[in-house]
C-alpha cells in the first residue's frame, strides 16, 4: 500500500546546487514512485545548533508517495551519503495547522461567539 510521506533533508552547505539536485534525484529513484515528487528548496540556512563542524546547511523538503517496504533501503542510502547531514521522514497525514472544521463545528463556534457578545 502506497502512503504519502514528507522528508526534510539537510545537506552539506558546501555542495553546489547541481550536486544536491543530483543526489536527491538518485535517492528518490530508489523509491520507485510513479507519482510526482514535490520539492520545496529552502536553501542555505544557519543550523539551530552545530552539527560536527557545520554551522550551516542546505534545507530541502520533499513530499512523495512510496511503499513502506522501499523505505529501509532509501534510509540506508541517505545514511551512507556523506553529503546528507540530517534527514527526517514522516507520514504526511494533512497540511500543517488545525484540521478543517465541519459545518456543525463552524455553526457551534459562531453560536458560541454570539453568546460572548451578550456578556459585554
Amino acid at each position: 500500500m502506497s502512503r504519502e510521506y514528507e522528508a526534510v533533508y539537510i545537506f552539506d552547505s558546501a555542495l553546489e546546487d547541481a550536486a544536491i539536485n543530483d543526489k536527491i534525484a538518485k535517492h528518490h529513484a530508489l523509491l520507485g514512485s510513479s507519482q510526482e515528487i514535490k520539492l520545496d528548496h529552502w536553501g542555505r540556512r544557519q543550523l539551530a545548533y552545530k552539527i560536527g563542524s557545520r554551522e550551516t546547511g542546505y534545507y530541502l523538503v520533499a513530499r512523495f508517495h512510496a511503499e513502506s517496504k522501499t523505505l529501509p533501503e532509501f534510509e540506508r542510502a541517505l545514511k551512507l551519503d556523506n553529503g546528507v547531514v540530517r534527514y527526517l521522514i514522516s507520514v504526511h497525514e494533512h497540511e500543517l495547522g488545525a484540521p478543517p472544521m465541519t459545518e456543525e463545528q463552524l455553526a457551534a463556534r459562531k453560536q458560541g461567539d454570539d453568546d460572548d457578545d451578550d456578556e459585554d
